[in-house]
């Protein structure tokens, strides 16, 4: 099997019988002021304990155990993995101190025990410092060759840092290993961001199909394939894909975005803007305050739009006290809703610690709204370069053309992002259309 060509049926039997979960922690932004972000999946060694299904309940037997046995090295990595589990489900970055805590402790307890190793890597990746996530989970693969979850983690490093065919290698040992719902949903985002959606779409639907051990995992899949869905167009599998991620999670956030997503393409502007006030409410990550924010611009609400803006700050600083680096995330909103000469200075900090083809769309975006298209065309064919149809890349490789004065370049582009789906943005394909105009 080779990532570049349909997946051949694995011995599933055999292969999938694994005994450790699988989670997906998507930072992948649903419509927001720019493109998908890619998902940080984490393979998790440590199984949650039965009858302890909530992050919650495993925090508090994890933590009676630890009272009882503080040196419990195993009980402290179970620990760390509830509190990266707490921040899925309420965004609480500061879950994330506690869980470096744990996994710091567990690693002096068991020095030479891969779980904390691993741990420690999933934790810099949630947090975006990709280089010291690569660094750990290279690190765990020293430590245990014969334990197939960090090269999942390693893949994810190197493609956050633009180190693309190193990441085909690790991938393709990856699937060929063990193809399970974690090394295909992999698999998927490898060939969307190669521009092969169907590719994608078949990946993805087979990661649905191998399942998972815990509900969230395959609520997570089953938005990831909303999310291919609707770039591709088909609003109506996008949305079965997404009411199948919240039968599983009834009050799975991401796939409630992706729902509201849909409303907004079918111009239901106003219940995508009540849905996407209570997904807020429960679950305020800047992506989704962002989303809500631009969908309130595409109804004409420039007030709530205004009051929604003002809480990614707070946001942001938050996930900053934290130790995650938003700068790529925060340079595209600031260039989209704030100030262009502060989303330039981040989108270069960005792309000087993670030059991936993200950080290029993010500079290319940057660049164009701070009024230099010129210098932004170079940025635009990095971000365009594996051959992505991301439809923001496309959005802004577009207007950053047309601001150039390179009309045929800007044609072609916007062209190409309103393809699939010309309402990928209910604020941003109104836009490319009068572009296009």
């Amino acid at each position: 099997m080779t990532l570049s060509s349909p997946l051949s049926l694995p011995r599933v039997a055999v292969l999938c019988a694994v005994t450790f979960a699988v989670a997906l922690l998507a930072f992948r932004a649903l419509t927001g002021s720019g493109p998908s972000a890619p998902p940080v999946r984490q393979d998790q060694l440590v199984v949650p304990r039965p009858g302890h299904t909530s992050a919650a309940d495993q925090i508090a037997a994890l933590q009676a155990e630890l009272r009882a046995a503080p040196n419990n090295a195993g009980a402290l990595s179970s620990l760390g993995q509830a509190y990266l589990q707490r921040v899925r489900e309420n965004g609480d970055a500061t879950y994330y101190t506690k869980a470096g805590q744990a996994f710091d402790r567990a690693q002096q307890l068991a020095p030479r025990s891969v779980d904390p190793l691993v741990g420690q890597a999933q934790l810099a990746l949630g947090r975006h410092d990709f280089r010291g996530g690569l660094a750990l989970a290279l690190a765990a693969h020293r430590r245990a060759p014969y334990v197939v979850a960090p090269l999942g983690l390693i893949v994810d490093g190197q493609i956050e840092l633009g180190r693309y065919g190193d990441a085909g290698r690790t991938l393709q040992q990856f699937v060929d290993t063990k193809p399970t719902l974690a090394s295909y949903a992999r698999v998927s985002y490898w060939r969307e961001l190669h521009g092969d959606l169907a590719g994608a779409l078949d990946a993805m639907r087979r990661a649905v199909s191998a399942g998972g051990d815990v509900p969230e995992n395959l609520a997570s899949v089953q938005t990831l394939l909303g999310n291919l869905e609707f770039n591709a167009g088909d609003l109506t599998a996008a949305r079965r894909a997404y009411r199948r991620g919240l039968a599983g999670v009834s009050d799975y956030v991401p796939a409630s975005a992706g729902l509201a997503q849909v409303e907004a393409a079918q111009g239901r502007l106003g219940p995508a803007i009540a849905r996407l006030r209570r997904g807020v409410a429960r679950l305020p990550l800047p992506q989704y305050v962002i989303q809500l924010g631009e969908t309130q611009l595409a109804a004409g609400d420039r007030a709530g739009a205004r009051s929604s803006f003002a809480l990614v700050g707070a946001e942001e600083r938050l996930l900053k006290a934290n130790g995650v680096n938003t700068d790529v995330d925060l340079a595209l909103f600031e260039a989209g809703h704030g100030s262009p000469a502060k989303a330039v200075a981040l989108a270069r900090r960005a792309w000087a610690e993670a030059p991936s083809v993200r950080s290029a769309d993010a500079m290319t975006w940057a660049l164009t709204r701070d009024g230099r298209a010129r210098a932004a065309l170079p940025w635009a064919q990095r971000a365009l370069k594996l051959g992505s149809r991301d439809p923001m890349f496309l959005f802004h490789a577009g207007m950053a053309a047309r601001a150039a004065g390179e009309r045929g370049l800007a044609r072609s582009r916007l062209t190409r992002a309103l393809a699939a789906n010309p309402r990928f943005s209910a604020l941003y394909a109104p836009q490319a259309r009068r572009a296009l105009r």
